[in-house]
């Protein structure tokens, strides 16, 4: 008895350990996108142009980056569901659906503009007008009050 309980635990554990390093590796790069998010939008909130309440220019100068944000994470959530869903319920064969190829190019395609838009983003947040009182912010500033 002892040992049919040991060849079954063995047997489980190989026809998972095919599985798990997918499962890690795509659990890690969706958490990864989600700390980017978290990262930038802190990077937002410690502007100047934040702190005297322009929130309003933020979002417009960056709607892209959070706009392909939430894309890329959520077609990345999707893709490696999908994926694994189909790897966990058959390892043995390679399965690649008409729906997933398509999930797949949009995926990628997403990622080239999420990763062209933080690349700009991160190079923009380092303006130092940003983080200071300036004239263009003081002109900005009494258009919206007016």
């Amino acid at each position: 008895m002892k040992l049919n309980t040991v060849i079954l635990f063995v047997s489980a554990a190989l026809s998972l350990s095919s599985c798990l390093p997918i499962l890690l590796f795509d659990s890690t790069q969706d958490i990864a996108i989600l700390f980017n998010m978290i990262i930038i939008l802190l990077m937002l909130f410690n502007t100047y142009v934040f702190q005297v309440g322009l929130v309003a220019i933020l979002l417009e100068r960056f709607r892209a980056l959070l706009m392909f944000s939430a894309l890329y994470l959520t077609f990345s959530i999707i893709l490696h569901s999908w994926l694994m869903n189909l790897r966990w319920l058959n390892s043995n064969r390679f399965i690649w659906t008409d729906g997933l190829q398509v999930l797949f190019v949009f995926q990628r395609a997403t990622s080239v503009l999420y990763y062209y838009f933080y690349k700009r983003t991160s190079e923009y947040l380092g303006d130092p007008r940003l983080y200071e009182d300036s004239p263009w912010l003081r002109d900005t500033f009494a258009r919206v009050r007016q």
